[in-house]
């Protein structure tokens, strides 16, 4: 299932959400102006590397072999992708659900939430793949926070949607509990079945972090309401 748009008008101009889409694809053309040597280089140092991570917890706060504190890659990691269909996927996610959320948030505490799921998404990753050495990237963990957020507050509201019918793809309004529930319900259970594999116990099958995306979507629903979702700062609303 393919979103189109929501129908949920919002109150504010989204800067934050604009502003990250900009930051992401300005990062994402900077990486297509790497050789594939430098390109290499650039992603161990600023993603998310699970061993180079748990190396790092032995107090230095340095991974071995880097300059930079490992921590900060929880953050540069969310402006990394590995191509366009995943960067054009991201993006066309954050611009269809980050917007209400960031209404209901406010720019300041939108962007803190934004950056909080992201980290607390590879942090989920790295805790079931501690061991690995393949890079952990992209603002996937951080949308699906804004998506545990958004079925929270917007349960009902119609997702203009293309289905699978047969051989054609058809637009389809779904209420937004039954699309982002269906994508959670996905990747929780293709985490779990990602644990059975042997060659890297807990890592992403096909190259998809299911447990940063299942751990982001749950942090969003926590930290949603922790920082005002619910909020009655335009009164009632759907």
């Amino acid at each position: 299932m393919v979103p189109i748009r929501d129908d949920n008008p919002t109150q504010i101009t989204p800067y934050v959400t604009y502003g990250l889409i900009i930051a992401n694809v300005l990062v994402f053309i900077y990486q297509l102006s790497l050789s594939p040597q430098a390109l290499d280089a650039f992603l161990e140092t600023w993603a998310v590397v699970p061993r180079e991570f748990t190396a790092s917890l032995d107090g230095s706060g340095l991974a071995v072999g880097q300059d930079v504190p490992e921590w900060i890659t929880l953050f540069s990691s969310q402006f990394l992708h590995g191509g366009f269909l995943h960067i054009i996927g991201n993006m066309w996610f954050l611009w269809i659900f980050g917007n209400n959320v960031e209404d209901r948030l406010g720019h300041i505490k939108f962007l803190i939430f934004y950056l909080a799921c992201g980290a607390l998404a590879a942090l989920a990753q790295w805790f079931v793949s501690s061991g690995s050495a393949i890079p952990s990237l992209g603002a996937s963990g951080a949308i699906a926070g804004v998506m545990g957020a958004y079925i929270l507050r917007y349960p009902n509201v119609p997702i203009l949607t293309l289905v699978p019918l047969g051989i054609i793809l058809a637009p389809i309004r779904i209420p937004a509990f039954f699309f982002l529930g269906f994508w959670f319900l996905q990747q929780a259970l293709s985490g779990f079945a990602s644990l059975q594999t042997t060659t890297h116990p807990g890592m992403e099958m096909g190259g998809i972090a299911y447990w940063a995306h299942a751990g982001g979507f749950v942090f969003g629903a926590i930290l949603g309401p922790l920082l005002g979702l619910f909020s009655d700062r335009y009164g009632d609303r759907p």
